[in-house]
């Protein structure tokens, strides 16, 4: 019977969930503070880790979040040493953290068509209005 999940796969949730804890509970430096780890990408070999990371203040500037890029690479050999103490694997992936835009890539998008929704009721468009009560008739549940 096959596997339902490859080795790989397994081993990038385990790392996602080991760093996620470590980061939170272990890392000291204060530029890695409201980040949460998104994904890991396992290379084949199981010898590199692409870890995303996402920061939960979407308001901070771009700056911020490479400063926490900046203090986990400087943390990464700690984080290293700590999940080979509490992973069972013959050699540990070297760690590379990038940074994960999704939500600020999202939020960005949000102020965009909100700029544009209220643009066009400034200058008279009906169909602003019917889009916006469509929307809110969905969100509210039929009455």
């Amino acid at each position: 019977m096959a596997r339902e999940f490859s080795r790989k796969h397994r081993v990038a949730e385990e790392l996602k969930r080991e760093l996620g804890i470590l980061i939170t509970t272990e890392v000291k430096d204060p530029r890695v503070r409201l980040v949460a780890i998104t994904s890991v990408e396992v290379s084949a070999d199981l010898a590199y880790a692409k870890v995303y990371v996402g920061s939960f203040d979407v308001t901070a500037p771009p700056e911020e979040s490479n400063k926490a890029i900046e203090g986990l690479n400087a943390a990464r050999g700690f984080l290293k040493r700590a999940l080979g103490k509490r992973l069972r694997l013959r050699v540990m992936p070297e760690l590379r953290f990038i940074e994960d835009t999704t939500e600020r890539d999202a939020q960005r998008m949000r102020e965009v068509i909100n700029s544009a929704v209220a643009e066009d009721r400034r200058h008279g468009d009906p169909l602003a209005d019917d889009d916006n009560a469509a929307d809110d008739s969905e969100a509210h549940g039929p009455s």
